[in-house]
């Protein structure tokens, strides 16, 4: 028998990277308190949803996360890895933290053109304000999420699209195909172009767009 199929998805909670203020991309960064506690909110969120398949990425803070959330779905027979959904790669500004980022903008060791649009991992307002300082409120606009520019040895904005697309792709086919519902584990950039695809928005929009770590987006296939 059909049934009206659904995906859960959600951002793991606050890391270590996050709260030290560092590009986290594919380093495997652990939850803190505070992230646990998210988890523990997009669980409770999620307790009266049923699904039948779970989906994470290989990072643990992404398996971390599920984990709190499966505690309440005896259902769920079935845990995926599908690495098409990991954060986006910072290539060389991995680990390095925001301060030090900024450093190196303002004595121009880093090309803007490159690192530019790196600064949309910042979310510290005294940060932010720091760089449109030097860089000038126009300058900053210009630079502040590049869709098509990647930081050396990473991903820009575009390269995750087509990942995303690839997989959502293969996932309405899969959900389909087996009449299940599923919960993804996943990261912020990876959920900013999920959503961008499933919800028809603009690059304009998706740039706008803060990805919480306590809120389930939910989608009807």
């Amino acid at each position: 028998m059909k049934k009206e199929l659904k995906i859960y998805l959600f951002r793991h909670g606050r890391t270590d990277y996050n709260v030290l203020g560092k590009f986290t991309g594919w380093k495997d960064s652990h939850l803190t308190a505070e992230g646990i506690k998210d988890s523990k909110k997009i669980a409770e969120k999620l307790k009266d949803k049923k699904f039948e398949v779970a989906i994470q990425t290989r990072l643990s803070r992404s398996k971390d996360t599920l984990k709190y959330v499966l505690k309440f779905h005896p259902e769920c027979k079935k845990i995926l890895e599908d690495n098409r959904m990991i954060e986006r790669s910072y290539g060389v500004l991995e680990g390095v933290s925001h301060e030090e980022f900024i450093r190196k903008l303002g004595n121009q060791e880093y090309t803007l053109l490159f690192h530019g649009d790196a600064i949309e991992n910042i979310n510290d307002k005294r940060l932010i304000n720091k760089i449109k300082r030097f860089l000038g409120e126009k300058e900053y606009a210009i630079i502040h999420r590049g869709y098509k520019t990647k930081v050396p040895k990473g991903e820009s904005f575009y390269d995750i699209e087509k990942r995303v697309k690839k997989f959502i792709v293969w996932l309405k086919k899969y959900m389909k195909k087996n009449n299940v519902s599923v919960a993804i584990s996943a990261h912020g950039n990876s959920i900013r172009l999920f959503r961008k695809i499933m919800e028809k928005s603009s690059e304009e929009e998706m740039e706008k767009w803060f990805i919480p770590y306590d809120k389930v987006f939910e989608y009807k296939i």
